[in-house]
C-alpha cells in the first residue's frame, strides 16, 4: 500500500474543497451572512492546515494499485463529507453534527435526502453549498483531481482512480489517456451544466435560483433551495428541469461519440436505447394513471419529470407523488432500483447492470438446455468478460443484503415498513425522497442517531458502489506497505 501517495492525494483534495468554498464564504459575506461567512473561513483553514501534512510525507514513487484506488476513493469520500458538513455546525446553521453530516453526505453523494425542515434557517452561503456538493460530487472529486495533475506514474496507475469512483460495472476511457479522459468529461459536464443555466435564465427566475437549480440537476442530487421545490416555479423551468436530469442520466461517454460523429455507434447503444425506451414507458403509464388529477400538459409534464427525476435519481419533484394511485407509486419504486446509465452522474442499480444480468440469465438457460453447446455474452457486438459478470453478480448480492440489513436496522425506530423500505433503497441508490413519512413533501429529520448512520452509510455505498467502502475493513488490504 502506498500510504504516501494516497495522503498526498488526500491533501490535493482538501485544497480542491477549500477553494470551492471560497465563493459560498463570497456570497455569505456578500449577503451581510457573518455567522456562516465566519463559517466557511474557519472550515477552509482547517482543510488547508490539514493539507500541509503532504509536505511532511512526501511519495518516494508514484505506483497505484487497484487497491489504492479504492482506498483513496473511500477515505476522500468520507473526509470531504465529515469536513464539508462544519460551516452549517459552526454557524449553527444545522447545529446537531449528525444532522449536518447526513446534510453533507447527502450532497456530495448526489442522494438530495434531507432533514431541512425551515429553509429560512439557511442562509444564501449555505445554499449555495448545498447545492454545489451536488455538482462537484456528481462527477467526482477524484475524477476533477485528475484533471488538474499528473499524480501517478501514468495513464495505466491513473485509471484505478478513475474506476474506484466512476459509476457502473465497467469503466473504459474515452481516449488512450486516463487525465485526457477525466477533461474531457468534465468538459462536457461543464458546457451542459452551462446550457442549463442559460435555458433557467430565460425563464425568467433570479440567477441565484437558475444556478442553485443548475447545481443541483447536473449532479442529478435534487436538493431544494425553498420549501415549494420545482414544483414552484413555472411550467417552462419545470420542463427544463426534466429535459436535463434524463440528459445527465446518459452515460457521458455517447456525448462523446455524438461530438466525434460517431452517430450510429451512439445511437445504437443498448444501454442508451434501453433507458430512454424505460423512461418513454414509464412515462406512459404514469401519464394515464394521473390523467384525472392534472389534465393533458399537467399529467405529461408530471409523469414525465417524475420519471426522469426518480430514474436519474435526482429526486426533484413538482407534485406528491405519495398521493397518487398506488400503481404509479409502486413503478416509481421500480425505477429507483433500475437508476440510469453508467458513466453518468445519475445513480442506482444501473442500466447496464439489468442488462448484463439479462443477457448472462439467458446465456446460463441456453447452457443449461444445451451443455455443450459454446457462447458467451455480447453487447454492442462485444464480448463481456466473465470478470464483468462475476462482478456484477457479486454488485447484485451485496446490493440485497445491504438492503435488507438496512431494513431491519431502521425498524428500531418503530417508522413505518413502507417508510424504512423507501428511505433503504433511496439512499442506497442516491434518489433522496422515497415513500411514506420520507416522501417528496416529507423527510427524514424523525430518524434516530442510529437510523441517520445506517442510512448515510447506505448513501457512501450506493454513490461508490458498494466495494470501495468496504474495503477499507478488509485487513489484508493494509499490510504490506511499498514505500
Amino acid at each position: 500500500m502506498n500510504y504516501r501517495l494516497i495522503v498526498r492525494l488526500l491533501c490535493s483534495v482538501l485544497r480542491i474543497v477549500a477553494a470551492f468554498m471560497i465563493p459560498a464564504a463570497v456570497i455569505s459575506l456578500t449577503h451581510h451572512e457573518m455567522p456562516s461567512f465566519y463559517a466557511f473561513l474557519i472550515t477552509i483553514g482547517i482543510m488547508l492546515l490539514l493539507s500541509l501534512i503532504s509536505y511532511l510525507y512526501k511519495p518516494k514513487k508514484k505506483t497505484f494499485y487497484a487497491r489504492e484506488g479504492f482506498v483513496l476513493a473511500a477515505l476522500t469520500w468520507v473526509m470531504v463529507s465529515t469536513l464539508g458538513c462544519l460551516p452549517f455546525v459552526i454557524s449553527k446553521t444545522i447545529p446537531k453534527f449528525i444532522d449536518a453530516l447526513f446534510e453533507t453526505v447527502s450532497g456530495f453523494t448526489t442522494t438530495g435526502a434531507s432533514i431541512v425542515t425551515d429553509y429560512g434557517h439557511l442562509t444564501m452561503g449555505m445554499l449555495y453549498w448545498r447545492s454545489f456538493t451536488h455538482w462537484l460530487g456528481g462527477m467526482g472529486v477524484l475524477v476533477f483531481l485528475l484533471t488538474l495533475e499528473t499524480i501517478t506514474n501514468g495513464s495505466g496507475d491513473s485509471m484505478h482512480i478513475m474506476r474506484a469512483e466512476s459509476p457502473g460495472p465497467q469503466v473504459s476511457k474515452l481516449v488512450p489517456h486516463t487525465i485526457a479522459s477525466a477533461r474531457i468529461l468534465y468538459a462536457i459536464y461543464i458546457a451542459f451544466t452551462l446550457l442549463m443555466l442559460v435555458l433557467l435564465l430565460l425563464g425568467g427566475i433570479p440567477v441565484f435560483d437558475a444556478v442553485n437549480i443548475a447545481f443541483a440537476t447536473a449532479g442529478t442530487g435534487g436538493f431544494a433551495i425553498n420549501a415549494a421545490g420545482i414544483g414552484g416555479y413555472s411550467p417552462y423551468i419545470q420542463w427544463v428541469v426534466a429535459v436535463f436530469m434524463m440528459l445527465f442520466g446518459v452515460n457521458f461517454g455517447i456525448y462523446y461519440l455524438i461530438i466525434q460523429r460517431s452517430y450510429r455507434k451512439a445511437f445504437r447503444n443498448s444501454e442508451l436505447l434501453l433507458y430512454l425506451t424505460t423512461i418513454l414507458f414509464a412515462t406512459g403509464l404514469v401519464f394515464v394513471t394521473i390523467f384525472r388529477q392534472y389534465g393533458f400538459e399537467g399529467s405529461l409534464r408530471n409523469s414525465f419529470f417524475q420519471v426522469s427525476s426518480i430514474m436519474t435519481s435526482t429526486g426533484f419533484a413538482t407534485a406528491d407523488f405519495n398521493l397518487w394511485p398506488q400503481f404509479a407509486r409502486t413503478l416509481l419504486v421500480a425505477l429507483m432500483l433500475i437508476g440510469a446509465c453508467a458513466g453518468s452522474t445519475g445513480g442506482g442499480f444501473k442500466v447496464s447492470r439489468v442488462i448484463i444480468l439479462f443477457k448472462a440469465l439467458k446465456h446460463e438457460v441456453r447452457r443449461a438446455l444445451h451443455p455443450n453447446s459454446v457462447g458467451a455474452v455480447h453487447i454492442d457486438g462485444d464480448t463481456v468478460s466473465r470478470d464483468t459478470i462475476s462482478n456484477t453478480y457479486a454488485y447484485l448480492v451485496a446490493y440485497c443484503l445491504i438492503i435488507v440489513f438496512s431494513i431491519l436496522l431502521l425498524g428500531i425506530d418503530g417508522m413505518d415498513y413502507e417508510t424504512n423500505v423507501t428511505a433503504v433503497i433511496s439512499c442506497l441508490n442516491n434518489i433522496g425522497p422515497g415513500l411514506g413519512t420520507v416522501g417528496p413533501m416529507g423527510g427524514y429529520s424523525g430518524y434516530s442517531v442510529l437510523s441517520k448512520i445506517v442510512l448515510i452509510v447506505n448513501m457512501l455505498l450506493g454513490r461508490l458502489e458498494i466495494f470501495p467502502l468496504l474495503i477499507l475493513f478488509v485487513p489484508g488490504v493494509w499490510k504490506k506497505a511499498r514505500n
